[in-house]
């Protein structure tokens, strides 16, 4: 699936409350080289309101589902466009991404990076776990980590799958990191 085994996108594809931004702080510390962190939830950041606004163009319903509206979709082709064009200039970087779209999603983003190299992470978590973790966080719509912990993966394809049930985030950024060569620290 990856361009090389030197990528410089890492993508990390997860629903919500997998674990998927302790993984990417972890190989932020544990991967050679400055590598940036971005993702759906940097981007709903910069929306008004943080997302929370009707000029943001989401909509959270009951049941966890989240739909968009045409300009949210305009807005975030621009976002992909702009962290495509840093890559082009020479950064690394750690995507933090929940393909709602599933596969469409993967295609969609792997269309925007065109040629760059990209290692496709699937970053799993039970449902019952997800939901767990997300009713501990004051920032999450309840529901959505149930919703998307097996849906997000429908169609994807990827290099490396971890699974954040019962394994720390740094556990599973060391997986991630072995992929491409970096080796552990010993441990006694």
């Amino acid at each position: 699936m990856s361009a090389s085994r030197n990528p410089t996108v890492i993508v990390l594809n997860g629903g919500s409350s997998s674990g998927k931004s302790s993984i990417a702080r972890a190989l932020q510390e544990i991967l050679p080289g400055v590598w940036l962190t971005f993702g759906v939830d940097t981007f709903i950041d910069a929306l008004p309101g943080r997302g929370d606004s009707p000029r943001a163009g989401i909509t959270y319903e009951h049941d966890g589902m989240i739909t968009f509206s045409a300009e949210y979709r305009t807005l975030e082709r621009s976002w992909y466009a702009g962290l495509s064009a840093m890559t082009a200039a020479g950064a690394h970087m750690i995507l933090d991404e929940v393909f709602l779209s599933g596969g469409a999603g993967q295609e969609s983003l792997r269309s925007t990076f065109g040629n760059t190299g990209m290692l496709w992470v699937g970053v799993r978590c039970a449902p019952d776990v997800a939901a767990s973790r997300e009713a501990r966080r004051s920032d999450r719509a309840e529901g959505m980590a149930r919703q998307q912990a097996l849906s997000v993966h429908v169609g994807v394809s990827y290099d490396l799958e971890v699974d954040t049930t019962d394994r720390p985030a740094e556990e599973c950024a060391w997986e991630i990191a072995t992929q491409l060569g970096v080796q552990a620290p010993y441990r006694a």
